[in-house]
Formats: C-alpha cells, sequence, structure tokens
C-alpha cells in the first residue's frame, strides 16, 4: 500500500483528521483541491481560539503544524475515481496517478446551489449568508432579510431577530400557517409575500432588496439556505449510504464517522446536516482516531462486510 489513510479534502475536517493520524506515526496523504467551502468568507467566527481570522490563514496554519510530522503529506490534486480493492481502496487522480491506501476519510465538503437572483452571486459569503452564528454579530443590529428556498427558511427567521429586525421573503415557495404566521409574529418577524427580484447595492455590500412591484426593503444582509450535494461523486462510486438532510443529502455516518462501506469514514459538512467550523474540526478528530482504530482492530475490513 502507498499510504495508510488517503483523506480526501484539506479543510477543517480533513486536516483535523490528518493530525490524530499524523500523531499515530501513520502515512497519511491528503489530497485538496484548494477549493474550500468557506472560500468565499472573510473572516470566520465562532471557531474557539481562531473568532475572527481567515479561513484560509486557519488553514495554513494547520498544515503548518502538521508538516512537523514526518508521515504526514499533502498534495494539490483532483481525485477523481475511488474503489474497493483487496484490503483497501485504490484511489485515481485527475493526472492518471493511481494511489493504493489502506483506509479512506472522504473531507470533500459540498457544493451550493444559489437562488438565481441578480445580484446575489456576487455577494455570497460577503453579506449574502447563511449562518447567523457564523456571521450575525457583525451587523450590528441592522435589518435583516430571510430568502425563502424551503422549510429550513422558518428555522433561520425564528432565529435572526436576536441579530436584527427579520423579514421573512416567501417567494411563492413557503406558505406559512396561521400557527407559524403566529409565532414568526411573537418573534417580530415581517412577512412579506411580495417576491424578491433584485438586490441593490455597491460591489458585494447590500443595502436593499427591490420586490416584483417596485418596492424596495432595506437590509444590510439576506440569509438563506442554499441547495447542497456533495462536492463530487466519489462516495457515489463506492456505494457509500446518504441520508436526507434539510437542504440536501449528506454521507449516512456513525458515532464514529465511519460510512456504510467499511474501511471509509466521512467528516466535515460533506457528512453533517449542520455546517459549523467547529463541528467540522470536532468530526475529523473522530474520522482520524477511527481509521487508525480501524487499521488495528479490523486489518482485513471484515467489519461490517
Amino acid at each position: 500500500m502507498d499510504h495508510d489513510v488517503i483523506i480526501i479534502g484539506g479543510s477543517f475536517a480533513g486536516l483535523s483528521a490528518a493530525m490524530q493520524l499524523a500523531r499515530a506515526r501513520r502515512s497519511v496523504l491528503v489530497l485538496d483541491t484548494g477549493t474550500p467551502r468557506n472560500r468565499f468568507a472573510a473572516t470566520s467566527h465562532g471557531f474557539p481560539g481562531q473568532d475572527g481570522r481567515r479561513p484560509a490563514a486557519i488553514r495554513d496554519d494547520l498544515v503548518r503544524e502538521l508538516a512537523a510530522y514526518p508521515t504526514f503529506e499533502i498534495r494539490n490534486a483532483r481525485a477523481s475515481a475511488a474503489a474497493r480493492h483487496g484490503e483497501g481502496f485504490r484511489i485515481s487522480l485527475d493526472d492518471g496517478t493511481i494511489l493504493a491506501t489502506r483506509r479512506l476519510v472522504l473531507a470533500h465538503g459540498v457544493r451550493d446551489t444559489l437562488p438565481e437572483l441578480p445580484g446575489l452571486a456576487k455577494r455570497w459569503g460577503v453579506s449574502v449568508l447563511h449562518c447567523p452564528y457564523c456571521h450575525g454579530y457583525e451587523l450590528g443590529g441592522q435589518p435583516v432579510g430571510v430568502l425563502a428556498q424551503g422549510e429550513t427558511a422558518l428555522h433561520q427567521a425564528m432565529l435572526l431577530p436576536d441579530w436584527g429586525p427579520t423579514t421573512l421573503f416567501t417567494q411563492g415557495i413557503l406558505l406559512p400557517t396561521a400557527e407559524q404566521r403566529a409565532a414568526l409574529a411573537a418573534r417580530g418577524v415581517a412577512i412579506e409575500d411580495v417576491a424578491v427580484t433584485e438586490l441593490v447595492g455597491a460591489g458585494t455590500g447590500l443595502d436593499a432588496v427591490r420586490l416584483a412591484d417596485g418596492r424596495e426593503t432595506a437590509l444590510a444582509a439576506l440569509f438563506t439556505a442554499p441547495r447542497t450535494a456533495p462536492s463530487c461523486d466519489l462516495a457515489a462510486q463506492l456505494g457509500c449510504a446518504t441520508r436526507d438532510g434539510p437542504t440536501g443529502p449528506h454521507l449516512a455516518v456513525d458515532a464514529m464517522q465511519a460510512t456504510s462501506l467499511p474501511g471509509v469514514f466521512a467528516a466535515g459538512d460533506l457528512a453533517s446536516p449542520m455546517p459549523n467550523a467547529t463541528l467540522a474540526a470536532a468530526a475529523g478528530v473522530m474520522a482520524g482516531g477511527a481509521a487508525h482504530r480501524s487499521l488495528i482492530f479490523d486489518p482485513d475490513l471484515t467489519a461490517g462486510a
């Protein structure tokens, strides 16, 4: 085998998994394309010890720390195929290289599909946001909106008044019940049933949203829950089971981050319905430790087979 463990994805989850394995003196290779989901955000918040830092700076520090371990390697490369092979797995790269590994950790994240509205995509991660815990405090109590794409918008709208006066834009997609409208009203949430047609503001900033009837509603930020899907099809190639989440499918894992396929573990947004840097790192720690224990206690990959 070329490696004890290959980790596909080099952001918080993947690098946290690598740290556990490198400290166990196991040969670990991280394959990373350099396109993390958080690349659109200027700063990361709520991550203990890292609050307010650039996500790329946090990642660079992690890579520097890992470089001190002689069994760690990271490559800027894209895995295009993965398959069970013998007592491990075979990974094919875009350049034709084929690698063998005893265990596999999937931490390549998800891709977001955003609502198709003029001006929305360029503001993603700046003034169009998905997580109030990550970005709400910095808005300073200014007015915010929620753009509905489904039922998740109700959850966002109930939370957001703690960060600023909130308007829920139903977009003709969401039809709150009388009970839901009462709950939103009790939180001070305004409900707007006329659709948003455009975002207004200079550059990546947001001043207002324009409605179908020509009115404008002043906002400092617009929250939405994009549809999500795995960023590549490696888990599908391997036959890993999935679960439906509020924004899309994610890999089904157990408490040890093991997927349905023995020897394959997963961590981060790919394997959770709750995207969060701290949770991704914690899941990576678990996945790395579980992969190490699998090498010891199930060397022939018989468990669950």
